[in-house]
């Protein structure tokens, strides 16, 4: 199982093309070997034939290697649309020091993984980015030039001093108008910190979370965390300079004064997260920066599973 750290490894890690192929690779051969077998991406094409129904479109060459009857799919009946949305705000470079390994080059690589399933399956995809506007927005198309183009958009996130600091955070706001702009019924994938500006805002993003429901798109969020020093605050007993990236507000203190108040705020804003996404039939990922990149495609390839 390859982990972001795996990427520094690689001769040209910006080469998102290849790097998305060797992780799918490599997650399929795992997948041969695990429960999820069933509805392997090697049978985009199929679908479990269900009692009752014709069996004039049984694959019976399928059945004599498998011993299960699947259905042979025309490639209309197989078609999704995928749209992968990034937040690109600047609290998305945390931890900002570390060159390589932070939310955004996560969610870049785990993004470039999920549009190279995604064309596999001969599904189409389409890209949004968004700090406090949309910075970048294209549709859901399947062919290899599309698919250029959205490897040439994310790599331009892999370098940091492109991003630059104090870029806000518009969520609520932007998932609204992505909500309207993007194709019906398709399959949204999200990658956020979930960072808010004001106590308001929680309301406002659960009301364009319920806008991209109601507007008929299945929804995954994968919520883009550093566990260790975000949610667990596991920093040394010493003091610090915390600087907010998004506003450049700098704060000293010692962890240790503020661990067990902030451990118990950054819970209750998860747990409201996770309760709010259950309610409207969102599935909600923990993504630990710091872990493999098979918690972002399992969840796909089960919501995928769901769609149809």
């Amino acid at each position: 199982m390859k982990t972001l750290r795996d990427i520094e490894h690689f001769p040209e890690y910006d080469n998102l093309e290849l790097i998305a192929k060797q992780v799918v690779e490599g997650f399929i051969t795992g997948l041969h070997k695990s429960p999820f077998h069933g509805f392997s991406v090697e049978f985009a094409e199929h679908r479990l034939y269900n009692k009752g129904e014709s069996t004039k479109h049984i694959d019976w060459k399928l059945y004599a290697r498998t011993e299960k009857l699947f259905v042979k799919r025309y490639e209309e009946e197989t078609n999704l649309r995928g749209q992968v949305i990034i937040d690109v705000s600047s609290s998305m470079l945390f931890p900002y020091e570390n060159k390589t390994i932070n939310k955004l080059s996560f969610s870049v690589y785990c993004a470039a993984s999920l549009i190279y399933l995604l064309r596999r399956q001969r599904d189409a995809v389409g890209l949004s980015s968004f700090d406090n506007e949309i910075k970048f927005h294209v549709g859901a198309k399947s062919s290899q030039v599309h698919l250029q183009l959205l490897y040439n958009e994310l790599r331009k996130y892999l370098d940091t001093k492109s991003i630059g600091l104090q870029k806000k955070t518009n969520t609520a706001d932007l998932l609204h108008n992505l909500s309207e702009i993007i194709h019906k019924r398709s399959l949204v994938i999200i990658f956020s910190d979930m960072f808010l500006g004001k106590e308001n805002d929680t309301e406002k993003l659960f009301s364009a979370l319920q806008h991209l429901k109601y507007n008929k798109h299945e929804v995954v969020i994968f919520h883009v965390t550093d566990k260790k020093f975000e949610q667990e605050f596991e920093f040394a007993n010493r003091p610090y300079k915390f600087i907010d990236l998004e506003t450049g507000n700098v704060i000293k203190l010692n962890p240790n004064e503020v661990r067990e108040t902030y451990i118990e705020r950054t819970k209750s804003l998860v747990d409201e997260l996770t309760l709010k996404c259950g309610q409207f039939g969102i599935d909600l990922i923990e993504a630990d920066i710091n872990k493999g990149f098979n918690e972002v495609l399992k969840p796909y390839l089960i919501k995928r599973a769901k769609y149809y």
